[in-house]
């Protein structure tokens, strides 16, 4: 996929005044928000949760290496093949081959973040292999030749109306005169229309929640059972998975399902959860002939030994999306590639590079929401800074911020001048609020005013208390 990571700015203001998309996401928050916190507040044991998996993980970091050869020897045992790709155009190859190799026309594909982080799509279609998306989000999102907005909610972008319109547009074969009124009659065509794919694919791809080194079992985790079907009907199955998707044993990954599914979607677990180890086996009723996992650097191990590889425990429930200020407003495309939103904001430097994704790290209020809410408890604010260094010492901020930077620390390498100047600041804003306590226009600050008021500065300055309490003993 090809990023525009460098535009954030150009693309937020676009996603601001584009009113669809603002009515779209002002559903987030009763979507995910509220529903996450409840299923946290029932389940006791839900902080105690979060320690095991983020130490499970932790361990699996430090000794990577062992888990994905033993995983590897569980998958061969099984009867599976694996097939190591150190870049996405490496599994664009390896997928590609295997699809020929089986004469395949269309292939039919379970949700995977991954497999748009590889541009699995596109390389199918190079090859003359029709790939279908079959995740409901991801299907409404593919007839409309758009990416994924979100991590597990690939349409949240969109409204109901826009979604009846483009089923009418594409399912063209069907009666006019039909009613589309509710969610349930877009489900109900979209299964209607999908069923027949299904039967007639060649082969299935899908992602994978967790690979478990124990056993060589891909786990994946859906609301839809799209993903059984996809894994189950055709001769061959194909998982495409990120190296940092190992753990250690079955018990380790019902620990982590427990925190997902609450994360994501604010329940206590998915409506399937399917685990698959190998091919068909004499006496199975049904399940591929063939089955084959992809398994994808593409930088990760880059990543570990440096200040990111906690990014690596990430479980991609979506969390710290739904949570983010900055998400809400301005939704997944704004930021320019696959992953959006604090994760994005930190994973996506670490793979395509801080010159191509520096903007991203800003896109941040710091309200510390996204490392509050992460399952993983990864330290997401920390490692925006992280990112904002590198940014900074590459030159390759905007100009005027480098020079307001330069400003501000003169300013704060002469205290007294400092306390002066902040003083007279705050009663100007408190002045320019008046009786309204707010100000929605300030000098300087348009790009903070034009979208929210800056609440006016209450009682005394931080330096002004501190200074008195320093002289009162």
């Amino acid at each position: 996929m090809e990023s525009t990571s460098r535009k954030f700015s150009s693309n937020a203001r676009e996603a601001l005044g584009d009113s669809q998309l603002q009515r779209a996401l002002s559903n987030v928050p009763s979507g995910f928000v509220n529903k996450r916190a409840k299923a946290a507040a029932a389940l006791p044991e839900f902080e105690d949760l979060r320690d095991k998996g983020r130490d499970i993980k932790n361990h699996v970091l430090e000794h990577l290496d062992l888990y994905l050869e033993a995983y590897e020897r569980r998958v061969i045992e099984a009867g599976g093949h694996v097939h190591w790709a150190a870049s996405a155009a490496d599994a664009q190859r390896i997928i590609t081959e295997i699809c020929q190799a089986h004469g395949a026309k269309t292939v039919t594909k379970g949700k995977s973040m991954i497999s748009e982080e590889a541009g699995i799509n596109a390389a199918l279609e190079r090859a003359g292999i029709t790939p279908i998306e079959t995740d409901l989000g991801e299907y409404i999102v593919q007839m409309r030749g758009e990416t994924p907005s979100h991590l597990i909610a690939p349409a949240v972008h969109l409204n109901k109306d826009q979604i009846e319109a483009d089923f009418r547009r594409v399912h063209d074969h069907l009666p006019k005169d039909r009613v589309l009124e509710e969610p349930a009659s877009l489900v109900r065509e979209a299964r209607e229309v999908l069923r027949s794919k299904y039967l007639a694919a060649d082969i299935g791809i899908t992602g994978a929640n967790f690979l478990i080194a124990e056993t060589g079992t891909s786990v994946i985790v859906t609301n839809e059972g799209n993903g059984d079907l996809t894994q189950n009907l055709p001769k061959v199955h194909i998982a495409l998975a990120s190296i940092e998707k190992i753990v250690p044993t079955l018990e380790d990954a019902s620990t982590l399902i427990r925190l997902l599914a609450r994360s994501a979607t604010g329940q206590e677990i998915s409506t399937y959860t399917t685990f698959s180890t190998g091919p068909r086996r004499l006496g199975d009723l049904d399940g591929p002939n063939e089955y084959h996992v992809v398994l994808l650097d593409n930088g990760r191990s880059d990543m570990i030994g440096t200040e990111f590889q906690d990014m690596l425990r990430c479980i991609r429930c979506g969390a710290c999306l739904n949570h983010c200020p900055v998400y809400q407003a301005v939704g997944g495309h704004a930021y320019g590639w696959v992953y959006s939103g604090p994760m994005g904001s930190v994973l996506t430097p670490s793979l395509i590079g801080v010159d191509e994704a520096g903007h991203l790290p800003n896109a941040s209020t710091f309200c510390g929401r996204c490392e509050e809410v992460c399952p993983m408890r990864i330290p997401l604010p920390k490692m925006m800074r992280h990112w904002r260094e590198r940014e900074f010492e590459k030159h390759l901020t905007a100009k005027s911020i480098r020079s307001g930077l330069k400003v501000w620390n003169w300013f704060v390498a002469r205290p007294e001048l400092y306390h002066r100047v902040s003083g007279l600041a705050a009663k100007f804003i408190k002045a320019r609020a008046g009786k309204r306590g707010r100000v929605s226009n300030l000098p300087f600050a348009g790009g903070w005013t034009k979208h929210r008021d800056l609440p006016s500065p209450q009682g005394k300055t931080f330096q002004a208390i501190w200074k008195e309490r320093q002289k009162n003993g």
